[in-house]
């Protein structure tokens, strides 16, 4: 296999960046192809804790291309940023390991005043963004007035645009959202210093992968956030503004149809999202501070809290579906140490009807209750296992049932936070 997309199967947080960073050493390039810097993925390499927010896992290991596709929105300074501390930190470099899509578009300072704006304006009926203007971005690219990096080659006519773009955006806020505008001052020098530094990056990431394709080489296409966050497929309006599922990797990749060879689902032994919106399996007593607290679920790029809850097989099914995964990698399943009994949400209950799909049409998520089936739970330390023998009985039996109700065959059980902390079973990348 050549082409590898990583997906995640619930609200986002599964663990992905763990299990790219674990496929990429057996890949040549990586490759993001949506959202944006309000996804993070965090590493844990020799005791050392990386934040990727837009630049691929690939980072982390020498030789690998990273690629930024057009599908992504990018806050340039961030980017810049991320970079510097990858050089400064992990020995990232030279400069043509990374490569940045024309196409694609760019977070401006506006985009992040009209997120908090509104979401402050919302109120307790706000999404819970993490306000740094990935929708507004998106928007902007969907009505054909973003700025695409394409444009930074010829900057007096980029300029003319972002003042004109400014200017629009200061009148919607000062008028309408009631907010502060964005000061041009400074800005247009900031840019400068932006088109000098990528400019080099820039490049025709469909043709760069085709070429690589054609040479036999190896792709891995890291997904964000998770497939219940799906701007289509997702649980609307608490949703990302993005397409996450894997048929995203043609569009925002620049994949050719046909040509993506298997799909990883990855998820948690648990449940967890972040922001509002419908959650099932929420648990809303101690037991929930307690997995949050084990599971260190704070958001990676927000320090936001996650709620926290018992892993959902409706909604994993449905996501192993949609995405096309025959294959399922579970993470932090040491977390659940200790707990017993286990809970696994099997169907959801509508005023009295039992149903193991996920509601649609009148029928809202948030009005269903969780069916539950309970499994004895295991006391033992995992994080010193490596084959799936090795595991407590019942470890193993719960992982068989999440699989058997997944629809899904089982490829990795993460069992610790460090990079070697897993149990591959099977890697789509064979040696």
């Amino acid at each position: 296999m050549n082409t590898v997309a990583v997906i995640g199967t619930q609200w986002g947080d599964e663990g992905k960046g763990k299990i790219v960073d674990l496929l990429a050493r057996h890949a040549d390039v990586v490759v993001r192809f949506q959202g944006g810097n309000n996804a993070a993925h965090t590493l844990v390499v020799d005791g050392a804790k990386f934040i990727l927010r837009l630049v691929p896992a690939g980072a982390l290991y020498p030789g690998k291309v990273c690629v930024i596709g057009a599908g992504m929105v990018v806050d340039p300074i961030a980017l810049l940023e991320e970079i510097a501390e990858l050089k400064r930190n992990a020995n990232f470099g030279p400069d043509g390991r990374l490569k940045l899509s024309y196409d694609a578009h760019m977070v401006m300072p506006y985009h992040r005043a009209i997120d908090r704006a509104r979401e402050a304006r919302l109120g307790k009926a706000a999404i819970g963004t993490t306000g740094f203007g990935i929708g507004p971005a998106y928007e902007d690219k969907v009505a054909r007035c973003g700025l695409r990096f394409s444009e930074l080659a010829g900057f007096a006519a980029f300029e003319r645009k972002l003042r004109r773009n400014l200017a629009e955006k200061n009148r919607y806020l000062t008028a309408v959202l009631k907010a502060k505008p964005v000061p041009v001052g400074g800005l247009i020098e900031q840019m400068r210093e932006v088109r000098r530094k990528l400019l080099p990056h820039l490049c025709d990431t469909a043709g760069y992968l085709a070429d690589v394709l054609e040479r036999g080489q190896r792709v891995l296409f890291e997904g964000a956030h998770g497939t219940m966050l799906d701007i289509d497929h997702g649980t609307y309006p608490f949703v990302t503004s993005s397409s996450c599922v894997a048929s995203a990797v043609f569009a925002g990749g620049g994949l050719p149809g046909g040509r993506l060879d298997a799909v990883l689902g990855i998820a948690k032994a648990y449940t967890t999202r972040v922001g509002a919106g419908p959650f099932p399996t929420e648990i809303k007593t101690r037991l929930g501070d307690r997995l949050r607290e084990k599971g260190a679920e704070y958001g990676s790029a927000t320090r936001r809290p996650r709620r926290v809850g018992w892993f959902d097989a409706v909604l994993a099914r449905r996501a192993m579906r949609v995405n096309g995964a025959a294959t399922l990698a579970l993470t932090k399943l040491d977390v659940l140490t200790g707990i017993d009994p286990v809970r696994i949400c099997v169907a959801y209950d509508f005023r009295g009807a039992r149903s193991t799909e996920m509601p649609q049409g009148p029928v809202r998520l948030d009005r269903v209750k969780p069916v539950y089936e309970e499994m004895p739970g295991w006391h033992e330390t995992l994080g010193d296992k490596r084959e799936l023998g090795e595991l407590p009985r019942n470890a193993r039996r719960y992982l068989e049932r999440v699989c058997e109700l997944s629809r899904a065959r089982l490829a990795m059980v993460g069992v610790g936070a460090s990079r070697d902390e897993i149990i591959v079973l099977e890697n789509p990348f064979p040696s």
